[in-house]
């Protein structure tokens, strides 16, 4: 992407169209692009996003799939008017383990759907873009990172297998407070290593059982996963909540991630 395009960077993982259409979107969402507003010209997209016509060709399609912007003959694409108000939450309770459990709670009611629905649906191609994404979130835990984007990659990838775009609209749409509860998971597993073993093992289970097409065995991990989650935050020791959780809760009120979460 050029130096002077006014998007913020593509961010790594998945299709390019997807990260396109994503970053659009956030665009779209925090009210920067705004109704009414013309996206600019398919070529200076391009330029901008350093992407060929063609991956800005189904960015925008996508767009218009979820109802966010329309094609206007002979003038160009246009920002839509927002159908619903957007999701938002009261910032002194979005701070607290309450808050992130809650969250949690959501992700385990769209994530086990999510898994089942990957594993009747998968392909041989599928299944290597999860297990990639696994050796790849391992990568950078060793590295010295915190996994978050990896990890994000993840369930995105599992999210793709299930050949569903409503529910891949569905979660990118909660992504922003989504991605604020996978960073005080991550936090708090980083701290004991019996908890990073839990999480690998987990993601394991959930990969053998989409590779083996058992959609039921996918469901139950991908549920048991966000379960344990739960009881990790529900263990973690007070003085992570007194600094660290507490610090990293308040990105639920203002972190934009353009994947759904882990």
């Amino acid at each position: 992407m050029s130096g002077s395009s006014p998007f913020p960077a593509i961010a790594p993982g998945a299709r390019l169209s997807e990260r396109v259409a994503d970053t659009l979107s956030a665009e779209i969402r925090s009210g920067r692009l705004r109704p009414g507003d013309k996206l600019p010209t398919e070529p200076e997209l391009a330029e901008q996003f350093s992407v060929s016509r063609t991956v800005v060709r189904e960015a925008v399609s996508r767009l218009k799939s979820i109802g966010l912007v329309e094609s206007r003959q002979g003038s160009g694409v246009y920002v839509l008017e927002a159908s619903i108000p957007p999701l938002s939450f009261d910032a002194s309770y979005a701070v607290s383990k309450e808050a992130v459990i809650q969250m949690v709670e959501v992700r385990r009611a769209l994530e086990a759907e999510v898994a089942g629905l990957a594993a009747q649906r998968r392909t041989a191609a599928d299944v290597q873009a999860i297990r990639d994404a696994i050796a790849t979130l391992d990568q950078a835990v060793q590295a010295g990172g915190d996994g978050v984007r990896e990890d994000v990659a993840f369930h995105r990838a599992i999210a793709e297998a299930a050949k569903n775009p409503f529910l891949l609209s569905t979660l990118q749409y909660l992504s922003r407070f989504l991605h604020g509860a996978t960073r005080v998971t991550r936090a708090n597993e980083a701290r004991r290593g019996d908890f990073a073993r839990q999480v690998r093992d987990e993601h394991e289970a959930i990969l053998a059982a989409i590779e083996d097409q058992d959609s039921a065995a996918a469901r139950a991990a991908a549920f048991n996963h966000m379960n344990n989650a739960i009881r990790r935050i529900e263990e973690a020791d007070p003085a992570f909540w007194r600094q660290e959780g507490a610090v990293l809760a308040r990105a639920l009120m203002v972190d934009r991630a353009p994947d759904a979460p882990r």
